[in-house]
């Protein structure tokens, strides 16, 4: 276990204490939001370090103004992948459209930003590890709540006593199974599997993405700008989520490899190259939908509590967005009951709006059907003559409060 800085024991300075189980994106952000309203913050990780790599996230909307109140905007702005077109192919991998990609997701071009979803965990960590404890290399194992705090057991046999405990762990939480129950009584399965990996750019793509679909399949190359190294994304239908072999890396690349044994285009190179890939990452497109997020002493923030899934777009944005709301509660309402409902009073309706694009548009990126092909085809090659659309109504449709110290 890597402790990066040792805090004074909440209890006599007379600071709450709280405990944050994730140090992703909304982890770190709450972190921030947390000290600065003057909470003594913890966070545990299960990784050694801050997670590095990952695949390229969206910033926008709401989300920006909160990454400007932060004081980072200058620095991710500095790191925005700037991507300029977005092909669609065909199942022989003839070109259908080419867009820019703000068309396609209904951003505002020169306003939001696109970067590694690293480069965001790292200049998160950057902000806030002089100021808030870390324990890397270690997890929570077990919890008991009380009238005066919740006892914590960690992975390594440490006992702590915390005033609140925020589970920031991801759509797979355990601090929301250990509290809540099993993730199945919460998630919505989309109906698609997904993988995510990275192989080398032989096709000398730049600043920009190629997706080949046939009905109910996808693959996807992505360069985030003049590397050597391509994010490849490779996702197909399944009604049904195939539970077992996502859990054996084994498993998910026969189960890969079947499901595009007979594509074109560039997907046999990209099958090949899952096999060999070590930054393999496969799972399911589901949302996590619960009627509450809070229960006791204990909060969820971010995909532990309200995943929108990648077919959104949104999932960075509503962790960073919602990190805020809940810090912001915390610091207006003493009482946890009370900020917690406060939190959830505040965040719901943007939540509700922000998943709800898997049901009006999003997922059309990802057609099931021969006729459903054609008619996004038929949309796209339109987009290429139309002007701009507004901006996605979800993306901003959180209002965000001024946030002052106690």
């Amino acid at each position: 276990m890597t402790f990066t800085v040792a805090s004074a024991d909440a209890r006599t300075t007379g600071r709450r204490s709280v405990l944050i189980c994730g140090a992703g994106i909304a982890g770190p952000a709450l972190a921030h939001w947390l000290h600065r309203a003057g909470f003594a913050v913890t966070v545990v990780e299960e990784a050694g370090t801050p997670r590095a790599g990952g695949y390229p996230i969206d910033i926008r909307g709401t989300a920006t103004e909160v990454v400007r109140r932060m004081g980072i905007l200058p620095r991710l702005r500095a790191a925005h992948i700037d991507s300029r077109r977005c092909t669609f192919l065909d199942a022989n991998g003839r070109e259908v459209a080419a867009l820019r990609p703000h068309k396609v997701v209904g951003g505002v071009e020169g306003a939001d930003l696109e970067v590694r979803r690293g480069d965001l965990a790292t200049v998160l960590h950057a902000l806030v590890r002089d100021d808030v404890e870390f324990l890397f290399d270690d997890s929570l194992h077990t919890l008991d709540q009380s009238a005066h705090g919740v006892d914590v057991t960690f992975r390594s046999g440490h006992r702590r006593t915390f005033d609140l405990v925020v589970g920031a762990d991801g759509m797979h939480s355990a601090t929301r199974e250990r509290v809540f129950g099993p993730e199945e009584h919460f998630q919505r399965h989309l109906g698609h599997c997904f993988a995510v990996f990275t192989m080398p750019n032989t096709l000398g793509l730049s600043h920009e993405v190629v997706l080949w679909n046939t009905p109910g399949r996808a693959a996807a190359l992505y360069a985030v700008g003049d590397d050597h190294r391509l994010h490849a994304f490779l996702t197909f239908h399944r009604p049904h989520p195939p539970l077992g072999a996502l859990r054996d890396p084994g498993a998910q690349r026969e189960l890969l490899a079947a499901a595009f044994a007979d594509a074109r285009w560039e997907v046999p190179a990209m099958v090949a190259a899952l096999r060999d890939a070590d930054d393999l990452f496969c799972d399911t497109a589901g949302q996590i939908r619960m009627p509450h997020w809070s229960a006791g002493r204990v909060a969820l923030v971010g995909d532990a509590a309200y995943a929108p899934s990648f077919l959104t777009g949104q999932g960075s944005s509503l962790a960073l967005a919602g990190a805020y709301m809940l810090a912001h509660a915390l610091a207006a309402h003493r009482d946890h009951t009370e900020a917690f409902a406060a939190y959830e009073r505040g965040v719901r309706g943007f939540v509700t709006l922000n998943q709800a694009l898997v049901d009006h548009g999003a997922a059309t990126l990802f057609p099931t059907t021969a006729r459903a092909l054609e008619q996004r085809d038929t949309r796209l090659r339109a987009l290429v003559t139309l002007p701009d659309t507004p901006p996605r109504r979800a993306h901003s449709a959180l209002a965000l409060p001024e946030f002052a110290r106690e």
